[in-house]
């Protein structure tokens, strides 16, 4: 059975999307066969793995709120092998004001993680928006396993605290299977005092686990999306490739 990992933290641009593509293609570079889920209305993504939004005609707003609309349908190939996308758009927002009134809300996603899906693909990746509301929830209640992507900055540490008293509350009401799989450090910049002082805070943290890898800044990180692909299939002998590779192996080895 497929591994599903949500990406997740309330604080915008610390690297979650980024993380969601690339981890993916490291995953498909090494032979698995990925699923990554768009949970984000601004539908980065789906963007990034190289679809045009204004082809996709049910989107995962459709899956969320019609019972009669299954994720399969949705399912679409990106340019990278191994690799398709459930995408998203900017009709999810709306999508989620209406599922605060379903029965069973937080549940929407994990009620559509059928067998078929979770068999079909060894990893299944659900990026979350920059929010701890309804869709991020719907992530976490459906997910095995959680990454938390932390700039290593300053206020990044404030904001971990309140995404992991909430991945208890999670854990101890509707999915005691879900497991912190570990922080993982990005935007690093090793020429900063700053950023090696909050390296060493984000270790001393104690609680979890942080990834041996450090995702360091990177411009072929940043120019990969506009081409539509992740950065082991843009420039696959670059430090950053190598990054999530190593980091795609420290989650397979964290399985085994």
């Amino acid at each position: 059975m497929g591994k599903i990992i949500a990406i997740a933290n309330q604080k915008g641009g610390v690297g979650k999307t980024t993380c969601a593509i690339n981890l993916g293609g490291a995953f498909a570079a090494l032979g698995h066969d990925v699923l990554c889920i768009d949970l984000d209305p601004q539908a980065n993504l789906t963007v990034g793995l190289g679809i045009d939004v204004n082809t996709v005609e049910r989107s995962i707003a459709d899956v969320l709120i019609d019972p009669n609309v299954q994720l399969a349908s949705i399912v679409r190939p990106t340019k990278t092998k191994r690799v398709d996308v459930a995408p998203s758009t900017l009709e999810l927002s709306s999508a989620e004001v209406e599922l605060f009134n379903a029965i069973g809300r937080e549940m929407a996603l994990r009620d559509k993680l059928a067998r078929d899906i979770v068999q079909r693909y060894e990893y299944i990746l659900i990026d979350c928006p920059p929010t701890l509301g309804l869709l991020t929830l719907n992530a976490l209640v459906a997910a095995n396993e959680v990454i938390i992507p932390v700039q290593t900055q300053y206020y990044a540490l404030k904001g971990v605290a309140a995404l992991l008293k909430i991945i208890r509350t999670v854990q101890a009401r509707l999915n005691p299977q879900l497991k912190v799989l570990g922080l993982l450090p990005t935007f690093y910049d090793s020429r900063t005092i700053l950023a090696r002082d909050m390296l060493d805070s984000l270790r001393d943290l104690g609680d979890h686990q942080v990834f041996e890898t450090v995702i360091r800044q990177s411009v072929k990180i940043g120019e990969a999306p506009t081409a539509g692909v992740p950065i082991t299939v843009y420039e696959p002998r670059s430090d950053a490739a190598k990054s999530f590779v190593d980091l795609a192996r420290e989650v397979i080895g964290a399985h085994n």
